[in-house]
């Protein structure tokens, strides 16, 4: 049990880390307008994963008390759509581009809330949520619907503290991509083989 989840916090904590959409977000509003603004997306963009954890918790819960064998496929999909992640980062260029230009200004109250619409309505957030959580089910006798819960506070937990370091050091963390190009390169490889590493542990 506290190995699946330490696995889990692991993982999280990995692709928390690797440049995306919402990471790259909020280090540019950090470093354009300050780390007050980085952090109201922050809570916008964790606050969203709430919702995503709502629906899998109910929907995946009651999927398995219908058919074990309908959650099976659920988790080969998730396998697969992971791989498929896999392969789109591999396909993906390296660096990591941080925009000069002068982000508008908003408030934090405004920017929170962008963060919390952009998380909300991705549907990727949605489909990687259910090809991650299912595979780290950590109890048989434990209600499912707690375990996702469990699994969803975990993954706010750990991406928030990522994201609020981000928030907090984002002028160093931009003049540490400027001065190391193979940093997006290093990144890269870390998250393939995370993914990869999270598909077969799901299938076994």
């Amino acid at each position: 049990m506290i190995e699946t989840l330490l696995s889990f916090a692991l993982a999280t904590s990995i692709l928390a880390i690797s440049p995306g959409p919402d990471n790259i977000f909020v280090l540019t509003q950090s470093i354009v307008n300050g780390k007050k603004y980085g952090l109201a997306t922050v809570f916008g963009l964790i606050s969203g994963c709430l919702i995503h954890t709502t629906l899998l918790a109910f929907g995946v819960s009651a999927i398995i008390k219908e058919s074990e064998n309908l959650f099976t496929a659920i988790k080969i999909f998730g396998a697969i759509y992971l791989l498929y992640l896999a392969y789109r980062v591999y396909k993906s260029d390296v660096s990591i581009s941080l925009s000069e230009e002068i982000v508008p200004k908003k408030t934090t109250k405004q920017l929170f809330k962008q963060g919390f619409i952009m998380n909300v309505l991705n549907p990727k957030v949605s489909i990687f949520f259910l090809a991650f959580f299912p595979g780290f089910l950590f109890s048989e006798t434990l209600n499912t619907i707690l375990q996702f819960y469990v699994l969803g506070f975990i993954f706010m937990i750990v991406s928030f503290i990522i994201f609020f370091m981000i928030a907090i050091l984002a002028g160093a963390i931009s003049k540490t991509i400027k001065e190391h190009k193979k940093i997006g390169h290093y990144l890269k490889w870390t998250q393939i083989v995370v993914f990869i590493l999270i598909a077969i542990f799901i299938l076994l």
